[in-house]
């Protein structure tokens, strides 16, 4: 299982929220590119991109992130704010390995489904868990959408991997919901990447143990909590 940088990307600068609440920035950085760049020499295998000001509403951060897709040298997953076909295009194009929907794949299935068989083994589904229910619309609202139906629907789908991302403990540091984390990956019919909590390498090791294909890790990363360049496998938990 590997352990993939987080670059989350506010007002147009790398931040780190804190349970994804605007204003929570508790890490600011000037230069999208230069971070990502950072992480490649420091041996990171694979980088995740997140445009909050896409999901906001916002002018996104499409051109830089394609700029470090191309430029990179590692493969990229990239999500924030995705809700058309031309936006799921452009990434492809670019390069992007993986491409993150939520918002609107969760909201209208249907078009989940076209953009599944349209971009067969590209889209990665983003399902963001906040007490319990699914997020939406940049954590800010609830989706009415059983987890189960959706496992359901993607059972079938040409759905490359699933996204789990822990609202509930975003940012804070406290290590992650193992018990949330094992019974995720355990109902899910597709490959789940964690995302949330990953604090120190035990974090990383208990995602491993539970099946999970990998973990997005952010916080900790940025304020040197958890170095896995450093590590005898770097960036693998094994």
């Amino acid at each position: 299982m590997i352990v993939i940088p987080a670059i989350d990307v506010l007002e147009h600068k790398v931040v780190q929220l804190v349970g994804g609440v605007p204003g929570s920035q508790q890490i600011i950085i000037e230069d999208p590119f230069e971070v990502a760049m950072s992480w490649v020499k420091k041996g990171a295998p694979y980088l995740h991109l997140v445009d909050l000001d896409a999901a906001f509403g916002k002018p996104d951060n499409s051109d830089v992130f394609c700029r470090i897709i191309r430029n990179a040298g590692v493969p990229c997953e990239v999500g924030g704010g995705i809700r058309s076909e031309e936006q799921i295009e452009k990434y492809v194009e670019a390069g992007a390995e993986r491409i993150i929907v939520g918002t609107k794949a969760v909201t209208d299935l249907e078009w989940l489904k076209e953009m599944a068989n349209r971009f067969p083994n590209k889209l990665m589904l983003g399902l963001d868990m906040k007490g319990g229910k699914i997020a939406i619309k940049g954590w800010q609202e609830s989706s009415d959408l059983s987890l189960e139906h959706v496992f359901e629907v993607i059972e079938s789908l040409p759905v490359v991997a699933v996204l789990n991302t822990d609202i509930n403990v975003e940012g804070q540091q406290n290590g992650i919901d193992e018990a949330g984390v094992n019974a995720f990956v355990k109902a899910c019919p597709k490959m789940v990447v964690v995302s949330g909590g990953v604090t120190h390498e035990s974090d990383a090791e208990a995602a491993s143990k539970a099946g999970a294909g990998g973990v997005v890790v952010g916080m900790a990363l940025y304020k040197n909590t958890i170095r896995p360049w450093e590590w005898e496998f770097p960036w693998v938990v094994r």
